[in-house]
């Protein structure tokens, strides 16, 4: 039997593998996931490690500095759920405008300390879509006629003093 693991510490070494990671650095992705781990985001779903390598690969070769910075880690049991900003610039279209993705991953450790289940959880329609020429203005407007009519500001009534 294994010796409980320390998620927190675990948490910290994944976030720091996140924020420092390098097409170089794809190669130790074993060191990090389970052989079968499965590797969930809003375009791919997908098992294994050489597959979760050419996720990242493929961020590497269609984005220009791509960074992760881990905002916060909350831990608990054998999971821990990293909140994230993840900073980069197009290749392909206004590559000279940053962009900034905001996001949170949800892992699962398994008895070694390898990540067997990861979820990324961000809105690629706030996000990513409604930065683009057509479909920007449709995501808007989509948001817009969805969103729940808010109060006018003149309906409000002071509280009354009785």
């Amino acid at each position: 039997m294994h010796p409980p693991i320390d998620t927190h510490a675990c948490a910290a070494r994944l976030a720091q593998l996140y924020e420092q990671l390098t097409p170089a650095q794809l190669s130790l992705l074993g060191d990090y996931y389970a052989p079968d781990a499965r590797f969930k985001d809003p375009f791919n779903d997908v098992r294994g490690v050489p597959a979760i390598r050419a996720i990242f690969a493929h961020m590497f070769e269609n984005l220009e500095q791509p960074r992760f910075i881990v905002t916060q880690r909350l831990v608990q049991d054998d999971r821990a759920f990293l909140q994230w900003e993840f900073h980069f610039r197009m290749k392909r279209w206004r590559a000279q405008v940053p962009q900034c993705i905001h996001g949170a991953t949800l892992v699962h450790f398994d008895a070694q300390g390898r990540v067997t289940r990861h979820r990324d959880y961000w809105d690629p329609a706030e996000e990513l879509y409604e930065k683009l020429p057509v479909l920007g203005a449709l995501m808007r407007w989509l948001r817009k006629a969805g969103a729940a009519p808010l109060p006018h500001p003149h309906r409000c009534s002071p509280p009354s003093d009785r």
